[in-house]
């Protein structure tokens, strides 16, 4: 697989990604141990490099699997992780304290079996911390050799480029994709004008881009889409309008709809590596063929112009956990 840099800080990675929350944490019941670590010693085996995990997936088994899995490996691929909530638990407020953020790197280090964390994300902007303290802590890890690079998660412009300033951020890791795209009108040339990768989570949907989904699905009593309101069955309906259009696209070029919208990502930025997750290996080696397509002038323009008429319906968190996101 080709590789592509995160931004100016020399970080290099393969140009997709693989996120790991699922195997533990969001959508269903996890799934066995054995079964985790070979899904991600599988994305090894297909050249992935850039591994995402965080202390609140689980809360704490998807770093302990990742540790687990990728010890073998471990000085041949990146392991990015997250700090920011109480506890290490995402259903209580966040928590970017100097000292918490300093307790979740020496907990992390234990969990993942390493002795470094290559990149360190703020999980989300904490409004009762200064971006300056949590930027100047995260740089204090850095020159202790405990963390390698410096990252952020669903912050807002002006956020960036104050932590920026502080320490350089490597990368930003924010929800992006055909059907989410609110970071083209001003994260993205942030972004581009400070030398900062991107890192898009859910590229496809959270699996509606796959087309698997309609407004029959049933989610488990586990699935955290329950409570996402573009997921409401009268919203997946009014939506599938969008999967349709990239359906057709799909079929004209012999591909899948996953691969066209993992491809469009790359498209968009040299320094764009989308993080995909899945607990199956056919889904796992589909997402990464995107890797091998090109979609040409063409065809960017060709579904350009299918979005251009399709609104989507429905935000992509409930209020309560949209209020933490873009500060």
């Amino acid at each position: 697989m080709k590789t592509r840099k995160l931004g100016s800080t020399g970080l290099e990675v393969s140009a997709i990604g693989y996120g790991c929350m699922g195997l533990s944490f969001g959508y269903r019941s996890p799934i066995s141990r054995e079964d985790g670590i070979a899904m991600i010693r599988a994305a090894y085996e297909h050249e992935v490099t850039l591994f995402d995990t965080a202390e609140v997936y689980g809360p704490f088994e998807n770093e302990k699997l990742v540790g687990e899995a990728l010890e073998p490996y471990r000085d041949e691929v990146v392991i990015a992780t997250k700090f920011g909530f109480e506890d290490g638990d995402s259903s209580k407020g966040q928590d970017s304290r100097p000292e918490r953020i300093r307790e979740v790197c020496e907990a992390s280090l234990q969990r993942l079996r390493t002795d470094r964390i290559d990149l360190f994300y703020q999980h989300r902007v904490d409004p009762k911390v200064s971006i300056e303290d949590v930027a100047g802590t995260v740089k204090e890890l850095i020159a202790e050799g405990k963390v390698l690079h410096f990252g952020l998660s669903e912050a807002g412009a002006d956020t960036i480029r104050r932590a920026h300033a502080v320490q350089p951020v490597a990368a930003l890791q924010s929800e992006y994709s055909l059907w989410w795209r609110e970071p083209e009108d001003e994260i993205l040339p942030t972004l581009e004008a400070l030398g900062i990768g991107f890192v898009p989570f859910s590229p496809l949907g959270k699996g509606f881009l796959t087309g698997a989904i309609d407004e029959n699905t049933q989610f488990g009593p586990t699935d955290f889409r329950n409570s996402v309101p573009r997921f409401s069955e009268e919203n997946r309906k009014a939506n599938r309008k969008l999967v349709d259009a990239i359906g057709a696209i799909a079929e004209a070029k012999g591909v899948t709809r996953a691969q066209i919208a993992i491809a469009w990502l790359l498209e968009q930025k040299p320094w764009i590596v989308p993080i995909p997750g899945t607990s199956k290996l056919p889904r796992l080696e589909e997402n990464l063929g995107a890797a091998a397509l090109s979609l040409t002038s063409a065809d960017l323009e060709l579904i350009s112009k299918a979005l251009a008429h399709i609104k989507i319906v429905g935000e992509r968190y409930s209020a309560h956990a949209q209020a933490r996101i873009n500060r």
